[in-house]
C-alpha cells in the first residue's frame, strides 16, 4: 500500500506562483511514478504532470508546458510541482497520484489541496 498527501494550495493573484508538495509513504520502492491531476469546478480530472521514479522521465500536458515543473526528492519520497505564471484557468482542486510498477493505471490517491487563481 502507498498514501499520498498533498500540501501547498492556495490563492494566488494571475501571474504568480506556488508550489505543491506531495509525500508518499509505505511502499514507496514500488512506485514507476507520481502524477499530478487537477478538477476544475463542474470538470472531469485533467492530467497535468508526471515524473518517474527512477529515470530522467516527465510529461507534462500541454495547458501547463513552460510554466509548471515537475520535480522529486527520492530520499524525501516526495515530488513537487512548482507552478509559475499563473492564470485563473488554473484553479481547480490538485491531487497527486502514484502509480504502481507492474500496473497501468493510477490507484493511490491523495485527498487534493485547493489552488485558486485570482484574476
Amino acid at each position: 500500500q502507498v498514501q499520498v498527501v498533498e500540501s501547498g494550495g492556495g490563492l494566488v493573484q494571475a501571474g504568480g506562483s506556488l508550489r505543491l508538495s506531495c509525500a508518499a509513504s509505505g511502499r514507496t520502492n514500488s512506485i514507476n511514478r507520481m502524477g499530478w491531476f487537477r478538477q476544475a469546478p463542474g470538470k472531469e480530472r485533467d492530467f497535468v504532470a508526471a515524473i518517474w521514479r527512477t529515470e530522467s522521465r516527465t510529461d507534462y500536458a500541454d495547458s501547463v508546458k513552460g510554466r509548471f515543473t515537475i520535480s522529486r526528492d527520492n530520499p524525501k519520497n516526495t515530488v513537487y510541482l512548482q507552478m509559475n505564471s499563473l492564470k485563473p484557468e488554473d484553479t481547480a482542486v490538485y491531487y497527486c497520484a502514484a502509480l504502481i510498477t507492474g500496473y497501468d493505471k493510477y490507484d493511490y490517491w491523495g485527498q487534493g489541496t485547493h489552488v485558486t487563481v485570482s484574476s
